[in-house]
């Protein structure tokens, strides 16, 4: 079984001083030890990089390059890196025309098309209602999954 990190788990995930780390880190050892592989899309590591090399009065970590370099390697040796597909754009489309996707949710729209294209149906994110939209996949925040609330194969 898989399940797709959505960024805002993987920004915490490298940055254990962060609020909530600590839940991400339990629950992604929970899955891990449940079976589930984890695994992230090119996006995530371009949402990463923005947020990482972010000044932190702009609400990002303010790293220079060579240190997001190294999250960011580490993020490639902890989960599978799943391959960006010339088909996810279609499925993208589809979805923000059918679900009338506005402004930045396009963003998770395409992780949903990524999710789709690879045969994934869960995600793990703190953002549970941005996905609501969407039928096809199922949504698990650190906390459900920390409450014995685990993915479905």
């Amino acid at each position: 079984m898989k399940a797709l990190l959505d960024t805002n788990v993987l920004l915490r995930a490298a940055q254990p001083s962060l609020p909530l780390a600590a839940d991400v880190r339990d629950s992604l050892s929970a899955l891990v030890a449940a079976g589930v592989r984890l695994c992230l899309v090119p996006q995530n590591l371009y949402e990463f990089w923005v947020v990482a090399t972010r000044p932190v009065n702009l609400n990002g970590f303010g790293l220079d390059t060579k240190s997001a370099t190294r999250l960011a390697e580490e993020c490639l040796q902890n989960f599978t890196l799943l391959k960006d597909e010339r088909g996810i754009f279609a499925t993208w489309f589809d979805l923000v025309d059918r679900h009338a996707v506005v402004g930045k949710l396009a963003h998770d729209a395409r992780l949903v098309a990524a999710m789709q294209r690879h045969s994934l149906v869960n995600l793990v994110t703190f953002n549970k209602s941005d996905f609501s939209r969407f039928p096809l996949i199922s949504t698990f925040s650190p906390r459900d999954i920390l409450s014995g609330i685990l993915p479905v194969t």
